[in-house]
């Protein structure tokens, strides 16, 4: 039996391919919408990927059945409680596939979504009786279980998929300790609000030391998982909803919209609403950028912001550096952002002699943002980091606006001051200086390094409630 995890760390995301020496048969399970890697592997193996499974329709990526199908010829597989336009396999629960050495056996674990699944996987050769692994989607993570409130726009109340999902995390419980557990997420998702950094654990460490899978009532469960869970970006329920649909495959997409232009077209275009994303490090951001754009780092968590901060249903310019357009268009139809014009051709160096265009900011060292907010007129530091960081730790004075709440609450932020943003490294507060700058604010400049930096300086920080009437959030 051939396994291989598949871990792409923008998106926390783990999908896996599954193959059978004896038959040469593959099954790919959760893939992401760029399937090469698979294609690659199984070719490499001498496998067919036969079938492609989805535990679930993920509301954080657009997953890559479609592309399986249309360039492997795999069958999809969905649990029976789905619902989708394309032609599927429904898996109730119970049901078997068996290759060789290989088997699968399907468990219905609804609760982080209504059609959610599970895989047992069977080593054969070795013991049919127990699984060797079982893949549980989004029910089940190391150090956390799926959150169940994402489809509250879709008709289901969190109360009620938690309720399902303790039925389900019984049925995983029921399970051997020594299956090994392969979810499809890991820390940086916001697809549960505890998952720990390991992207492999066993059922009986998780019953051991994972929270949401203490004895505990249905009740007491179900108050557990849905309390505290973290704020899910706008483009979730649009990726949820698109994995059920049929859609044109990356491969086509990508063919459509890597599209050249010049200068005065990317102008054009802007002038008639298009988005500049400007996708670049955020030192050559600060350096020189075009006037109006939004900045998203590709060296961070980019598809997630870009998701949280674009309006997908406006074209989208990409401004990367030169051979780096394919990337940055590929992760972003990994969320199904596919609305794309194009790309500036040649980079911000296409803007020449347009000096008029192009717009700069300053990155100061903590050293130097320590001796400004000593000035008579400080600039206002704005933290942009989220409500937990806040509350861990802060610069004294300092405001605090979440970075996905920035644009909503610009009327709170004063004009006729300075403003300096920070994060924690320097990824968020660099897209907020270019938030900010569309906005018409005038002086503007981030804190490199982040609080991360402040920090190791020895630099001052203070409590959650020390700065409390200094922010604008709270007016």
């Amino acid at each position: 039996m051939y396994f291989k995890q598949y871990y792409l760390g923008c998106l926390a995301h783990a999908s896996y391919l599954l193959g059978d020496d004896i038959t040469g048969t593959a099954v790919v399970v959760d893939p992401q919408r760029d399937v090469d890697q698979y294609l690659h592997d199984a070719a490499r193996g001498d496998f067919a990927i036969r079938y492609v499974f989805l535990t679930h329709f993920h509301a954080d990526f657009v997953a890559g059945h479609l592309e399986l199908r249309d360039r492997a010829g795999a069958a999809i597989c969905l649990g029976a409680r789905a619902a989708a336009e394309y032609a599927f396999t429904p898996m109730k629960e119970g049901d078997r596939l068996e290759f060789g050495d290989l088997g699968i056996e399907i468990l219905e674990t609804p609760g982080h979504s209504p059609e959610s699944i599970c895989l047992l996987v069977y080593d054969l050769a070795r013991n049919r009786e127990h699984p060797w692994a079982v893949l549980t989607g989004d029910t089940l993570f190391v150090g956390d279980v799926g959150r169940p409130d994402l489809r509250a726009s879709l008709g289901w109340s969190a109360q009620t998929l938690a309720s399902l999902l303790y039925d389900s995390v019984q049925k995983l419980l029921a399970l051997p300790d020594e299956t090994l557990v392969y979810p499809a997420h890991g820390a940086g998702s916001l697809c549960g609000k505890n998952l720990a950094s390991e992207t492999v654990s066993s059922i009986g460490f998780q019953r051991r030391y994972n929270y949401a899978l203490q004895p505990m009532s249905r009740e007491a469960f179900v108050r557990l998982v849905t309390a505290d869970q973290p704020e899910a970006p706008p483009y979730f329920t649009y990726d949820a909803v698109l994995n059920t649909r049929e859609r044109p495959t990356l491969e086509r997409t990508l063919e459509r919209v890597l599209r050249p232009l010049s200068l005065e077209d990317v102008l054009r275009i802007a002038e008639e609403g298009a988005q500049l994303l400007d996708v670049r490090p955020s030192g050559d951001f600060a350096a020189a950028h075009l006037h109006g754009s939004l900045h998203i780092g590709l060296a961070g968590q980019y598809a997630t912001w870009a998701g949280t901060l674009l309006d997908k249903d406006l074209p989208i310019v990409i401004l990367a550096e030169p051979g780096r357009e394919t990337e940055a268009a590929t992760r972003l139809g990994r969320i199904g952002f596919d609305n794309i014009a194009g790309y500036l051709e040649g980079g911000i160096q296409a803007c020449g002699p347009r000096e008029d265009l192009i717009r700069r900011h300053h990155r100061l060292a903590p050293a130097a943002l320590a001796e400004l907010l000593q000035a008579p007129e400080p600039p206002l530091l704005l933290d942009v980091r989220t409500q937990a960081e806040w509350e861990a730790k802060h610069i004294p004075g300092a405001a605090h606006v979440p970075l996905q709440h920035l644009v909503e609450r610009l009327e709170h932020i004063p004009r006729d001051r300075a403003v300096v943003t920070y994060c924690q490294g320097g990824y968020r507060s660099a897209i907020a200086v270019s938030i900010l700058e569309r906005a018409g604010f005038p002086r503007l400049a981030d804190l490199a390094g982040g609080i991360a930096a402040w920090e190791a300086g020895g630099l001052p920080l203070g409590s959650a409630g020390a700065a409390a009437g200094h922010n604008p959030a709270a007016r």
